[in-house]
C-alpha cells in the first residue's frame, strides 16, 4: 500500500474528517508568500488515494491507486521534497493495482476527449514536387531532419511545403518560401490544430510547446503556429496527458505566449541565450539539438514568480 503520510512534515495535525494539515509547501511555487499556518490539507483514503488542496494559493491534486501520477501530484510530490526514484516507484506501483475494468474506464475516457477534437483531411498543393538541391540545402542548413516528408513547389515562388498531419493524416501545410521576399511563410490550417503530435514519442512524459514549425521538427515539439494558443489548441495538448513546458520566441511577441502558460498553469522555460538566439531552431543550428534541451530542461520554471522576473529580464533585454 502506498502511504502518503510518509512524506509530509512532521509539524502536521489531523481533524476529525480526516484531513491532515501541514504548511502548504505550493505556495512559494506559485508566486504566493510561504504558508506557515498549516494551510495545506491532504485527505487519505484507505485504499491509497488521496486528495490536496491549498487554502491559501487554491493548488489541488489527487492520486488514484492504479492510475499514473498526474503531472499535479508529482509537482506536489516535488515540493515535498520527494526524490524523483521514489515517485517513480510509486508510480510504478500505483500502475501493478491496475485493474481491467480501470483500463477499460480509462480508455474511454481518453476516446471520449479525442473524440471531440477533429480535423478534416486535405490535399497538398498540386504542383508539389520532390525537394530539390536548394531546398535540401535550405533545411540542412537549418539543423532539420529530411525524414519528415518535405515537399518542394515552384510556383507562385519556390518554396518547402511541410504537410500538417494530424494521426499521420494530412490536414493542412505550411509553404516556407526561399527567396526571403515577404510574405516568407504561407498556410493553410484548421482551427486548433498543433502541428507536431505526430513527432511525439509514447514514453516521453513532457511535451516541449513552441511558435514555430521548424522550432518543433528541430526537437520533436509542438507548434502553436502564432504567438497565441486558442482553447481548441489548449484541449488538444492536455489530451497528450504530458507536463507541458512552453518555450516562446525571444521577442515581445512571444511574451504573449509566457502570459498564457502561466493563464494555463503551465510550466515556462526562458533559456539566457545570446540576443542574436531568437527561438530554439536559431539555438539548434549554433549548439545542436542535445545541448539546446539541456538548456531548456535547465531553464524550466514553474513559479509564477520566478517566470514573470525573467520576462521583465527578457523584456527589458529586447528594448535596449
Amino acid at each position: 500500500m502506498i502511504d502518503v503520510i510518509s512524506f509530509l512534515p512532521n509539524k502536521r495535525k489531523q481533524t476529525a474528517s480526516g484531513w491532515i494539515s501541514f504548511n502548504a509547501p505550493c505556495c512559494v511555487h506559485r508566486g504566493d508568500t510561504q504558508d506557515k499556518r498549516q494551510r495545506g490539507g491532504i485527505k487519505p483514503n484507505t485504499d491509497g488515494a488521496w486528495s490536496y488542496h491549498c487554502f491559501n494559493c487554491g493548488y489541488t491534486a489527487s492520486f488514484v491507486l492504479g492510475r499514473n501520477l498526474t503531472f499535479k501530484a508529482r509537482r506536489l510530490l516535488e515540493w515535498l521534497n520527494v526524490p524523483q526514484e521514489e515517485i517513480e516507484r510509486i508510480n510504478l506501483e500505483s500502475l501493478k493495482h491496475r485493474s481491467i475494468e480501470g483500463l477499460l474506464g480509462e480508455r474511454q475516457a481518453i476516446m471520449q476527449q479525442l473524440q471531440s477534437i477533429a480535423f478534416e483531411d486535405q490535399d497538398l498543393p498540386a504542383d508539389t514536387q520532390p525537394l530539390n538541391d536548394a531546398a535540401r540545402e535550405y533545411l540542412q542548413n537549418r539543423r532539420i531532419s529530411l525524414d519528415y516528408p518535405f515537399l518542394y513547389k515552384t510556383m507562385p515562388r519556390p518554396g518547402v511545403v511541410i504537410p500538417f498531419t494530424y494521426d499521420n493524416q494530412v490536414v493542412g501545410h505550411t509553404t516556407r518560401f526561399l527567396d526571403n521576399r515577404t510574405p516568407r511563410y504561407i498556410q493553410d490550417i484548421q482551427s486548433g490544430y498543433v502541428f507536431g503530435t505526430d513527432l511525439l514519442h509514447d514514453n516521453w512524459t513532457n511535451v516541449i510547446v513552441l511558435e514555430g514549425v521548424f522550432d518543433a521538427l528541430s526537437i520533436n515539439g509542438l507548434a502553436v503556429l502564432h504567438a497565441e494558443i486558442n482553447d481548441a489548441q489548449v484541449r488538444l495538448i492536455r489530451s497528450l496527458g504530458r507536463e507541458v513546458i512552453v518555450v516562446p520566441d525571444q521577442d515581445e511577441a512571444g511574451m504573449r505566449l509566457v502570459d498564457r502558460a502561466v493563464e494555463l498553469g503551465w510550466s515556462v522555460s526562458m533559456p539566457n541565450w545570446p540576443a542574436d538566439v531568437k527561438d530554439v531552431n536559431d539555438a539548434v543550428i549554433r549548439w545542436g539539438r542535445l545541448a539546446t534541451l539541456v538548456t531548456i530542461m535547465q531553464a524550466r520554471e514553474t513559479s509564477k514568480i520566478k517566470i514573470e522576473l525573467r520576462k521583465k529580464q527578457l523584456v527589458k533585454r529586447l528594448r535596449t
